[in-house]
């Protein structure tokens, strides 16, 4: 998968920029420059794809202004598929926005997430060097729980794990409950998987599994991913 050329490419472009901030960091913060850089770059991947953030949060609003039409049609044709259907479609169509929409902005980003991750992970021979670099005395390619001298019992491993698990619960307590109740109002016999609220503390668990520097990404990434979601959901209107 990573010797696919655009993969490839885009991974070459990252690690790349990362080296490039590595040098620009190291005078002014010293052996903590590789693991900052890290944050750095996740920061300007964040920023390159806030437009993708707000297609996804204007999405998330058209299903919750049309979600109780669509829990009226469904009971009022709930004996005839394809009626209902076709006045899913209307609705749709009416206000601007498909089943889909907020569905196709994550997966533009799937190309991108890949080689990310393949850069954090050390996947190629280019990028072996930067995971040398150490950060709280940590390597950055090292990790916590699959290494095979057995677990890396560092304090940075304790906090990074500790900040996603709080990234995790204030994402679940901020969005994802609160999207729930709403859906439950709008849609009473819609069923609602209460567990679903629960899947991003998996990335804890991901974390203690995966290099130092690829922890670091995921906490940049999933605190930022939540903060631009509760902004955006205040500033974008309803």
């Amino acid at each position: 998968m990573y010797d696919f050329g655009p993969i490839s490419a885009a991974m070459t472009l990252l690690s790349t920029t990362l080296s490039t901030f590595t040098s620009l960091l190291t005078p002014l913060v010293g052996g903590g420059a590789a693991g900052i850089a890290v944050l750095l770059l996740t920061v300007v991947v964040r920023l390159l794809l806030v437009p993708l953030g707000v297609i996804q949060v204007r999405a998330e609003k058209s299903r919750a202004r049309i979600a109780p039409l669509l829990a009226e049609i469904a009971a009022k044709h709930k004996g005839n598929p394809e009626k209902l259907v076709a006045e899913q479609r209307r609705i749709y169509t009416e206000a601007g926005t498909s089943p889909l929409a907020g569905c196709l902005p994550a997966l533009a980003q799937i190309p991108l997430m890949i080689s990310l991750y393949g850069v954090f992970v050390g996947a190629g021979d280019a990028e072996e060097p930067m995971l040398a670099h150490t950060f709280a005395g940590v390597e950055l390619g090292a990790t916590m729980l699959a290494g095979a001298d057995g677990p890396v019992v560092a304090p940075v491993f304790a906090v990074v794990l500790s900040l996603i698990a709080l990234v995790a619960w204030a994402n679940r307590r901020y969005l994802m409950l609160p999207t729930m109740r709403a859906n439950a109002v709008a849609d009473p016999h819609r069923p609602q998987f209460a567990f679903l609220s629960h899947v991003q503390f998996v990335t804890v668990v991901v974390a203690a599994f995966v290099p130092l520097a690829a922890g670091l990404y995921l906490l940049a990434s999933s605190a930022w991913a939540l903060g631009e979601r509760l902004l955006l959901r205040r500033v974008i209107p309803d």
